[in-house]
């Protein structure tokens, strides 16, 4: 079939005009095959099952089936299917042979979650079907130019998908080779742990890569993906074991062009190994529907794996090998809308400046909460809304801000080291080389005792948002500055004599503020933050009910200037 390609064209996306190459790859989908020497391998259980995921994780997938002489993908989708598919490939043939210039649309939406979800059918499923099917020259077709035809479907796909997985026919065939020369960027060996599969594997793989050589499109070598499918280790556990090495050491040349060297190929394997369990035998189904999240020993486990591997374009595997928990969450939140920039950790010690804290960062425009301790439930559903963590600690992690930055770093690490981060805020009094690695190694914000966390606040707010802590209007946050100090004013003072500055103090801002003068309203912020830094302990003066109204009108008006001039 390759040397029938020998045709002009070029199998890079289009493009519009004067797009430059980087754009040009940052719009361009990718093409899968998932090929078996041997059917019976769990080859569209795989597929099926990796699309659902890759779809829910944000991503734009076209399933198509391509095992045209025993199409049976649609029956995986048939819970989530839209409407019966009404064409397929088949009918890309017969599109060509009517002298269309590009393919009519013969996909069908599949309904997972409102996710772009798609497939295409081998054709129409009737009794007409298989005769269609048995009509079709593809040598004929070739000699017509069908591969020109062919490359515009693909061009089309990958513009509008993000990914296209192709369920490709078993063995050595002209459909085959469309499959796994011609269409795909990279290819999913999935086989079994058996000598009849081992021994035409890699040797597939090397007689796809010379076809594709032939080509006059411009591919790389391809990317290949093995997954051992259905290995049963259950009441075996030292065959299985043993199976699984031999496998590894026959598909190691597979890992040669994507997996970092320092990772052992048979590591690479046991993440890439698909169980047998016996339940998912009967039937088509979809694992990943049913297992979620799934733990370790179902299936779906495995699944995941192999969508994430998928999802980071076969990247960063040194971080699968150290933590494949970290490795899946990354491909999965990649693309997650957070709820909150900024989920703030506090020991009841320190509750008070935390709050204050978040009091500050809100007033800079961040969204943030307090995390809620001693509900593992509540932790697992706020430590996926909130995009960063930030730790305040008073001596040392309490247990639970041990739990909570585990599970926030299970679920970070990305295939760029993380966009999501982990910040330290210390309480007076604290040792950084008291800490654990990954917190002493961090820079840290010291909190200064008795004064309102201001400066962390803005110095947070310049790492969340990557400008200078500096690089802010001076009016506006002197405005800040000035809401800040208001809401610091404590219901007691020590003493008379400060009790009167503090009214003065609050006077005079508001004076200020009238007359325009925001370098007097910043001065006066910083005497009032002074004045209300001690606290009476038990004893002093109250404040007066008129004092505290003002103070709440002044910080009305200030907020709303804030508002004015952020909107």
């Amino acid at each position: 079939m390759a040397s029938r390609l020998a045709l002009r064209g070029s199998a890079r996306p289009r493009a519009p005009p004067n797009a430059s190459d980087t754009e040009v790859l940052m719009t361009a989908g990718t093409v899968i095959t998932f090929y078996s020497y041997k059917g019976g391998v769990g080859r569209s259980f795989t597929l099926a099952n990796v699309a659902v995921l890759l779809a829910r994780w944000g991503h734009r997938v076209l399933t198509i089936d391509w095992d045209l002489e025993a199409p049976g993908l649609h029956h995986y989708f048939k819970s989530v299917m839209s409407a019966e598919p009404e064409g397929g490939v088949i009918d890309l043939a017969h599109d060509f042979l009517a002298g269309a210039a590009v393919p009519r649309p013969h996909a069908v939406r599949l309904d997972v979650q409102g996710n772009t979800l798609a497939l295409l059918a081998a054709g129409r499923d009737d009794e007409s079907y298989m005769e269609r099917m048995q009509r079709i020259d593809w040598a004929d077709l070739y000699e017509r130019g069908f591969a020109a035809f062919l490359e515009r479907c693909r061009e089309q796909w990958i513009e509008d998908y993000d990914f296209v997985l192709i369920d490709s026919r078993t063995g050595i065939s002209d459909i085959a080779g469309i499959c796994t020369a011609h269409l795909p960027d990279q290819l999913a060996v999935v086989f079994t742990a058996n000598e009849q599969n081992l021994k035409d594997v890699v040797n597939i793989v090397r007689r796809v890569d010379e076809a594709r050589d032939r080509l006059p499109y411009d591919r790389p070598r391809h990317l290949v993906l093995p997954v051992l499918s259905r290995l049963d280790s259950g009441v075996e556990y030292e065959r299985a074991d043993k199976w699984q090495r031999r496998c590894a050491e026959v598909v190691a040349p597979l890992f040669g062009n994507w997996l970092v060297k320092k990772v052992p190929a048979d590591l690479a394997l046991r993440h890439l190994t698909v169980p047998y369990v016996s339940y998912w035998s009967f039937g088509e189904q979809l694992s990943v529907l049913e297992e979620d999240p799934p733990s370790a020993g179902q299936v779906s486990f495995a699944l995941e794996t192999v969508a994430a591997v998928v999802a980071q374009q076969f990247d960063r595997t040194d971080l699968l090998a150290d933590n494949r928990d970290a490795y899946v969450a990354a491909a999965r939140d990649r693309r997650q809308d957070f709820d909150l920039d900024l989920l703030v950790s506090s020991p009841r010690s320190v509750l008070r400046v935390a709050d204050q804290l978040i009091e500050e960062l809100r007033a800079l425009g961040v969204r943030v909460e307090r995390s809620s301790s001693g509900d593992l439930e509540l932790l697992d559903r706020t430590s996926g809304l909130a995009e960063h963590l930030c730790l305040v600690v008073d001596g040392g992690l309490s247990r639970w801000q041990v739990i909570e930055v585990e599970r926030f770093l299970r679920h970070t690490i990305g295939p760029d080291g993380g966009q999501r981060r982990l910040f330290c805020v210390l309480a007076d009094g604290t040792d950084p080389e008291g800490l654990p690695g990954f917190l002493r190694n961090l820079r840290h914000l010291g909190l200064e005792p008795g004064i309102r966390p201001t400066r962390v606040a803005r110095e947070l707010h310049a790492q969340l948002t990557g400008t200078p802590a500096g690089a802010v209007d001076p009016d506006r946050q002197a405005l800040r500055n000035a809401a800040s100090a208001l809401r610091a004013v404590p219901d007691r003072v020590p003493s008379a004599g400060r009790l009167s500055l503090v009214e003065q103090t609050v006077r005079g801002m508001s004076a200020a503020l009238d007359n325009g003068d925001l370098a007097v309203l910043r001065d006066l912020s910083v005497d009032l933050e002074v004045l209300s830094k001690h606290h009476a302990d038990g004893g002093g003066f109250t404040a007066p009910v008129g004092l505290l109204a003002d103070v709440q009108t002044l910080l009305a008006r200030i907020d709303r200037r804030i508002d004015a001039s952020t909107n």
